[in-house]
């Protein structure tokens, strides 16, 4: 009986004993204490559905276990209260869907991971059911495996830019359109065109002398002031392009290609903003739709026509560059070569992957070593 409260005595004293980390102060955490540092570590990720009015907001673990849903109105302020249920610097990810700027801003001043997901690349077409919360948890759930088809997140200073160069593009089609409707009441009038630009000084002054009358007269003169209010609007717009891309060396080295002057520049310096995100310039040709679609299976091979997926705007403007030059000495032969072989336009679409790839170069480089050597 002594030996036995002898031998619990020492047990208890070696248990009292002081460890390390209690003589310099460490406490060491309880089972409980333990359990709540690991939850509170756990990361969070976010799926938003962002629409015009109202989003739906997915919260979900680590393991795929969907912690909350929230629908709110797109407010600044309700948004951020939401996704702060995520803990600090959370991950999100939504769909560069209509008007996504004010929402991927607001996120990134709070401290959050932005993902902007392309929406071609979810292939949500095949689903059986899509709903806004299915829609947020699918987004949370691809981010957390890391399989988002993520798009590039322009800074607000390319954006603007983007802004510019898009709304001179309406401003265009609008002016365009104009013209179609005033050679459309001439053709219902029978009057034939006798110039080939009746929008001209000259054409101008014939049709101000065409006998319109009633509601085609209204019509075309209503028409010739809206021109001259476009034409008012698209010299204010290519004057702030060209004072924001003064500085820019990109934007000059790029004009030396022959067809690209300062709007097909502007469109390209705007449209592809940071041009070493790019490994490549065949990346660079892939982004803007100007490759072969390619579909393999087993011993099959099938190649198309480019795949058209992709900045409509910088396609319809490097094609656009060669229409007319060919793109000068270094793009010329291959349009030669591939229109006698397949033919005028995809000659000019083959041009177009070239004159492409030196304004890749450009842009990276500040010059275009070919065109200086011939120079």
């Amino acid at each position: 009986m002594a030996a036995a409260s002898e031998s619990n005595r020492l047990v208890s004293s070696r248990r009292r004993e002081p460890s390390v980390a209690s003589t310099l102060g460490v406490s060491q955490p309880t089972r409980r204490r333990r359990k709540e540092t690991q939850v509170e570590q756990q990361r969070e990720y976010v799926g938003i559905d962002l629409h015009r009015r109202r989003s739906v907001i997915v919260r979900m673990a680590e393991d795929g276990q969907v912690l909350g849903v929230d629908q709110v109105v797109n407010d600044p302020v309700e948004l951020s209260m939401a996704v702060a249920k995520a803990g600090p610097d959370p991950e999100v990810a939504l769909e560069s869907t209509y008007g996504w700027y004010w929402a991927v801003d607001l996120l990134q001043a709070n401290g959050a991971h932005v993902h902007l997901v392309h929406p071609l690349g979810l292939h949500w077409d095949s689903r059986r059911v899509k709903n806004d919360v299915r829609d947020s948890t699918e987004l949370a759930n691809r981010l957390r495996r890391g399989d988002l088809p993520e798009s590039h997140i322009a800074p607000p200073e390319q954006r603007e830019l983007r802004e510019l160069v898009r709304y001179r593009a309406k401003l265009t089609a609008l002016r365009t359109s104009a013209k179609a409707q005033v050679h459309a009441v001439m053709a219902k009038e029978g009057i034939l065109p006798t110039l080939d630009d009746m929008f001209g000084p000259g054409g101008r002054i014939l049709l101000e002398q065409m006998p319109f009358e009633g509601a085609y007269a209204l019509r075309v003169s209503s028409l010739l002031k809206l021109l001259d209010h476009y034409a008012g609007e698209l010299i204010v717009v290519e004057a702030e392009l060209t004072a924001r891309l003064a500085d820019h060396r990109g934007y000059t080295a790029i004009q030396a290609i022959k067809g690209v002057g300062p709007i097909m520049a502007a469109i390209f310096v705007a449209e592809i903003g940071d041009v070493s995100r790019f490994p490549t310039a065949r990346h660079l040709c892939s982004w803007a739709g100007l490759t072969p679609s390619h579909r393999e299976s087993d011993t099959k091979v099938q190649r198309g026509h480019i795949t058209k997926q992709g900045n409509h705007l910088v396609r319809w403007a490097a094609i656009e560059a060669v229409a007319r030059y060919k793109g000068g000495d270094p793009i010329s032969p291959t349009y030669t070569r591939v229109a006698r072989r397949r033919g005028r336009m995809i000659g000019r679409v083959a041009a177009a992957r070239k004159l492409l790839t030196l304004v890749y170069y450009g842009l990276r480089d500040g010059e275009i070593r070919c065109l200086a050597e011939t120079a």
